[in-house]
């Protein structure tokens, strides 16, 4: 049985994250866990809020702390019907310290972590990719799936691939994170440059290995420039596609003279994304 962590903002719930994280522990027979953050600096409000006239008043941040945690009660019941309905075991785990901190450390004790590609743990909100999830899948210590605001059943995968190692390494850790998807239909695509051929990258290596893995998956190999050509293919398809891909690790210098494929996927696909760095 493995362990499946979904990444919850009780102030800011998200019902994707949860729908998503309970059909791909109820597809695998994995236990799930939410991790709700409830870092008592977190709040809703801001101290802008507060008129002069209020603030002298002792009372009013206190029923705004209230509010704050009947919100995330509330959340926290959400996330528990959900996985009461889809009958998968689970379990809640209540964060006091900040997001970022605690969902890498529980992220070194998971097989699998689930976030909604908004979340910013915080009060504003952001374009995605948001910063946080950002940071969050360069120093994640395992996948991570990342989900966008509407929840689709997840109907077919497609493995992006292009012979490096981290898109090896990402579809060997889908294929054995979440073996039972590999039933859907699968597609592996491939970008190359123009002057090379429409061969598969490793071909013979590559099918010895889908063939173990995924026997029946298709293969689509064509030119043009690997973002522009993979959001072609992808963006006018249907919304229920999980997209597989590797990601980089880097330094903070390199990070800003890259961006990486994920964020380009994160903000014009509204499909899932399964990512995993080496």
């Amino acid at each position: 049985m493995k362990k499946i962590i979904a990444a919850i903002d009780g102030l800011k719930y998200s019902e994707s994250t949860a729908e998503y994280a309970a059909q791909l522990t109820r597809e695998t027979h994995s236990h799930l866990v939410g991790v709700f953050n409830e870092d008592k600096n977190y709040h809703s409000y801001s101290i802008y809020d507060l008129s002069l006239e209020d603030a002298v008043e002792e009372n009013i941040t206190r029923t705004l702390d209230e509010h704050d945690k009947m919100v995330q009660d509330n959340a926290v019941s959400q996330f528990t019907e959900t996985c009461q309905s889809a009958r998968i075991n689970f379990s809640i785990h209540h964060g006091k310290s900040a997001a970022m901190p605690q969902l890498l450390h529980e992220s070194l004790y998971a097989d699998l972590m689930i976030i909604c590609k908004k979340e910013t743990f915080s009060r504003f909100d952001q374009d995605v990719p948001t910063s946080f999830v950002r940071h969050l899948l360069e120093s994640a210590e395992c996948p991570v799936v990342v989900v966008p605001e509407q929840f689709e059943n997840i109907e077919k995968v497609v493995l992006l691939y292009d012979g490096g190692p981290a898109s090896v390494h990402a579809i060997k850790m889908f294929s054995y994170l979440l073996p039972t998807l590999g039933k859907l239909p699968v597609e592996v695509l491939t970008v190359k440059p123009y002057h090379l051929d429409l061969h598969l990258p490793e071909n013979r290596l590559m099918k010895e290995f889908m063939k173990r893995h995924f026997p029946e998956a298709s293969y689509k190999v064509v030119h043009g420039e690997p973002v522009a050509e993979i959001i072609k293919h992808l963006k006018n398809k249907r919304q229920d596609e999980l997209v597989v891909l590797g990601a980089f690790q880097r330094s903070m210098v390199s990070r800003w003279l890259r961006v990486d494929m994920a964020d380009h996927l994160m903000a014009q696909l509204k499909t899932p994304l399964f990512i995993a760095h080496r």
